[in-house]
């Protein structure tokens, strides 16, 4: 965080114009949020890693190559980022079903190890409410993941 502050007051010394540094690309926004969920607990396990990927290929209707470059570019990203919001804002022309399959998709990114981390609830439980999914969707969105297993 403390180098994505540095890097936005050496853009404003440069004379940039910060509210063009981040057009809005839904891809990558979805992508970042699967990778903030898996990063949440500070590890990514293999079994979240495929997660991540499959869902990202799956949402997004992408080929393998696509997924994989966009991951990338996804994991850098959300290392730099300094809060949700940066993806979320993003993502507020999505249908609700569309916000609702994210949620579900983030959910199993968490599950996927078999076990979901209070740090991983936490990031799902922010997305949710910053891209004004109902609670009682958020809910049945983890059943629906934790039920099946």
């Amino acid at each position: 965080m403390l180098n994505s502050i540095t890097k936005m007051f050496k853009q404003l010394l440069e004379g940039n114009d910060l509210g063009q540094q981040h057009k809005a690309d839904p891809n990558l926004a979805i992508a970042c949020l699967l990778c903030e969920v898996a990063g949440a607990d500070h590890q990514v396990d293999p079994q979240e890693a495929l997660a991540k990927q499959q869902l990202v290929g799956r949402l997004l209707n992408l080929d393998a190559s696509q997924t994989e470059a966009l991951l990338s570019r996804a994991e850098t990203q959300a290392k730099q980022a300094a809060s949700l919001y940066e993806f979320t804002s993003q993502l507020r022309e999505l249908s609700q079903e569309t916000r609702y399959d994210l949620i579900k998709a983030m959910w199993e990114v968490a599950h996927a190890d078999g076990e979901i981390d209070p740090l991983e609830d936490a990031v799902i439980r922010k997305t949710a409410e910053l891209l004004y999914v109902d609670h009682s969707e958020f809910i049945r969105a983890k059943l629906s993941v934790t039920e099946k297993k």
